[in-house]
């Protein structure tokens, strides 16, 4: 294959001759970002467009004229309920003199079949403008990274992780403009660091771990690996990093936590992602161990999915899989996280968190 970021097959021109993302039956537009400066080697947001503002006639999204997303579809509605709608319950962009970093996480579910399928990572960066971006399911071997190390331009910390026990399976990445302190691959443990699972990078407020959870997969062969090794081991991890400083944990932890966060609860009970187990082992072993969910927080009652099986994207029925984890004592100092539901070319949603510096 030619260069990673030369693949446009699968995109449109929309508003400003720019190329825009496509889910089926739905109009895009397109963004225009402006860039910030920087500051302590930190981008600076100026107050600039990619915090996007929280009104409806904002940049970015796809036009009205269809937009799955905000249909309230759950099968367990409660009457507090709400449809997450990024265009209007976003927070106001922050202040010119406020520092922050953005940081995008998204499962691409086989970065080279989604890059072949149309990726443009200028119009990513052109829309979001993110100082950081996690990947998951990268799906890559160790002799094809190099293909992929500038798939983003002038994003110069590059950071690949790869499953050597099953190839083309699993793996994560992280791409960022600032350069990171010091970066860990795994957890230490040799058993559990085969996968290409995890990558932490060292800023100087904080540890982001990019995290890709196993799924307990078909038959739930791997639920007790999951929730009996892997899940105490990666909170023995984080621990261990909060000794030093706080932590954000990014990525696809593969639990739907609460019945809102999965489309038909009562239908899915046995189903990989959404059992007692798993739900159990994510309150044991990361939130009542002190890591916020950041969405849940900023939004109690809105309903959002980051991930949907075949052909169920257009009708909204969903799981929220994906999620930004902060340390109680960064938590306060996260600005927005919020969902791009209108973001395809995967079976999942990208995510999002700004942060204050």
């Amino acid at each position: 294959m030619g260069s990673a970021a030369a693949f446009a097959r699968g995109l449109t021109t929309g508003a400003y001759g720019r190329r825009v993302y496509l889910v089926p039956g739905i109009k895009h537009i397109a963004a225009n970002m402006s860039s910030t400066s920087s500051q302590r080697g930190y981008p600076a947001r100026r107050g600039s467009a990619a915090n996007m503002s929280s009104t409806s006639s904002q940049r970015g999204y796809p036009a009205r004229k269809s937009e799955p997303w905000t249909r309230l579809t759950h099968q367990e509605r409660r009457p507090q309920w709400v449809a997450y709608n990024p265009r209007t319950m976003r927070p106001p962009p922050l202040t010119t003199d406020t520092s922050s970093m953005k940081i995008l996480s998204w499962n691409v579910n086989g970065l080279q079949t989604m890059v072949q399928s149309g990726f443009s990572a200028d119009e990513l960066v052109g829309r979001e403008n993110f100082d950081v971006l996690c990947l998951q399911e990268t799906h890559l071997e160790e002799r094809n990274v190099d293909l992929f190390k500038n798939l983003v331009p002038e994003y110069d910390y590059t950071y690949w992780s790869c499953s050597v026990a099953r190839l083309g399976y699993s793996g994560t990445a992280v791409i960022s403009r600032v350069q990171p302190i010091s970066v860990q691959y795994g957890l230490g443990i040799p058993e559990h660091d085969q996968e290409g699972r995890l990558i932490t990078l060292e800023f100087d407020n904080f540890y982001l771990v990019n995290a890709y959870i196993p799924n307990s997969g078909r038959g739930l062969r791997r639920l007790n690996y999951r929730v009996n090794e892997w899940d105490p081991c990666f909170s023995d991890f984080i621990k261990k990093l909060e000794c030093s400083k706080p932590v954000i944990v990014a990525g696809d932890l593969n639990c739907a936590r609460e019945s809102i966060d999965i489309h038909n609860p009562q239908a899915k009970t046995e189903a990989a992602g959404f059992t007692v187990e798993e739900r159990e082992s994510f309150e044991e072993n990361l939130s009542s161990k002190g890591l916020i969910d950041t969405f849940r927080k900023q939004h109690p009652n809105a309903v959002a999915y980051t991930f949907w099986g075949e052909n169920q994207r257009i009708t909204n029925k969903g799981w929220r899989l994906d999620y930004f984890l902060a340390s109680e004592s960064i938590a306060d100092k996260v600005h927005d996280s919020y969902t791009l539901p209108d973001v395809s070319l995967s079976d999942h949603s990208p995510i999002g968190l700004v942060l204050k510096l």
